[in-house]
């Protein structure tokens, strides 16, 4: 059968364009943050992992933190119970605090482990709880309990800077561990945002359920400074649940990552299109 020049001449042009981006992220530490409404199907998961093994097979050491929210709510309600949120944290208490283990600690983990080992990758799955990785401490927001909802003490990468040299994926949980055992519930913006600081990453990509932060009009803003991602802020342009994500992303380019990324999920490869191509996708935050 004869070859199909065309495609094959735009499959040449997308790996020389992508071969620059491959030797300047090679042998370096990215942490993806992998939400809960970009999981929503097998498919979805499949294509999220195959990006995250291309990654590691072209030298790089993806890290994966993932979320879990929606999967949490929907078992929740399964039981009949109902979820109450402040200021977007979901209230966790001891039952609740056991759903979060079971789904974030187990099924959610277990798949995107498993997704990735079927594409040829070997991911290892791991809670905050594993090898001290994540000590936390409750959060406390002035008036209201939260129950067992928690903010990062303190990470040691150490498990997970192992598991790197030994040519493993880590897909971590955001669960951690109180001074006296306890776990804690803990956004996974956060720990992500937090794992990227101590590692020192180049990146941190964070993909969630919308195309990046957007303008009044509806348009993704592409490219940001700090100044201007504190101006938009104050203006009231981002507001709500995009808050918690992009002060992530503000804290870990303050404390060294290169650069933080806010991407789509939902769409086929995000990753890789952020990653290798000269265009990018989402919003781009830089120092």
């Amino acid at each position: 059968m004869p070859i199909d020049l065309t495609n094959a001449q735009t499959t040449a042009r997308v790996l020389t364009e992508a071969l620059p981006y491959i030797r300047r992220f090679a042998g370096k530490t990215l942490v993806v943050k992998y939400g809960g409404n970009a999981m929503k199907g097998d498919d979805m998961i499949a294509s999220f992992a195959r990006d995250i093994v291309l990654m590691k097979k072209v030298g790089m050491h993806p890290i994966v933190v993932h979320g879990g929210g929606p999967q949490i709510g929907a078992h929740l309600e399964k039981l009949g119970k109902t979820s109450r949120f402040i200021d977007g944290m979901r209230v966790t208490d001891d039952e609740t605090m056991d759903v979060v283990e079971m789904m974030l600690g187990g099924l959610v983990n277990k798949a995107i482990v498993s997704a990735i080992n079927q594409q040829g990758g070997q991911a290892v799955g791991l809670s905050g709880k594993d090898g001290g990785l994540i000590r936390a401490r409750k959060l406390v927001i002035a008036g209201d309990d939260l129950g067992q909802v928690g903010e990062v003490d303190a990470i040691d990468p150490r498990v997970v800077q192992h598991l790197e040299d030994g040519g493993f994926i880590p897909v971590i949980a955001p669960i951690g561990v109180g001074a006296h055992g306890e776990a804690y519930n803990i956004n996974a913006d956060l720990v992500a945002g937090k794992l990227a600081s101590v590692l020192q990453a180049e990146k941190l990509m964070l993909l969630t359920n919308i195309p990046g932060v957007m303008d009044k009009a509806g348009n993704v803003l592409t490219g940001l400074t700090v100044p201007q991602v504190q101006a938009l802020i104050a203006d009231g342009t981002i507001y709500g649940g995009m808050l918690p994500k992009i002060q992530c992303a503000l804290d870990a380019v303050a404390s060294g990552v290169k650069s933080a990324v806010i991407i789509d999920g939902r769409l086929d490869h995000s990753v890789l299109l952020e990653l290798f191509t000269n265009e990018g996708i989402g919003t781009l935050i830089r120092g």
